[in-house]
């Protein structure tokens, strides 16, 4: 099962069609909301993580374009550095795709880039600035 990150941008017209539903019932398409901006009536923005076959993710993504919905590819990247890191465990508990997980044997804090969607909250959390790059702003 392959999985990717995208941004769904839907205008005040097709905004509340139950088009995310459709994914899953028609495509086969597991997703997961990982952040959402909803304007009424102006403009909704969503973070979604689209699991399935690459062919599925890809017929589902061409469903949402022919509908009209913007698709733009999460490809901004959060990187840690491990020699500034001291495993506090701060950036782990605003992690809300655990990429960010504190391995219990060792008590070091470990980072799976694959799953991060970039969201930068680890970037704040961080009391030594160990975790860099671009993330994503949906304002």
């Amino acid at each position: 099962m392959k999985s990717k990150n995208v941004i769904l941008i839907f205008d005040k017209k097709i905004m509340y069609k139950p088009l995310i539903f459709r994914l899953a019932k028609d495509f086969d398409i597991v997703f997961n909301v990982l952040e959402a901006k909803i304007l009424p009536k102006l403009e909704g923005r969503i973070i979604l993580e689209l699991r399935g076959t690459e062919e599925s993710i890809a017929t589902s993504i061409d469903y949402l374009t022919s509908e009209g919905v913007v698709v733009e590819p999460l490809s901004d990247k959060i990187v840690r550095d491990d020699e500034r890191c001291i495993n506090c465990g701060a950036c782990t508990s605003v992690c809300r795709v655990d990429a960010l997980c504190i391995d219990r044997q060792t008590m070091e804090v470990r980072f799976d880039p694959d799953k991060c969607v970039a969201c930068g909250l680890c970037k704040i959390a961080c009391p030594v600035g160990a975790m860099s790059g671009k993330s994503i702003d949906l304002d």
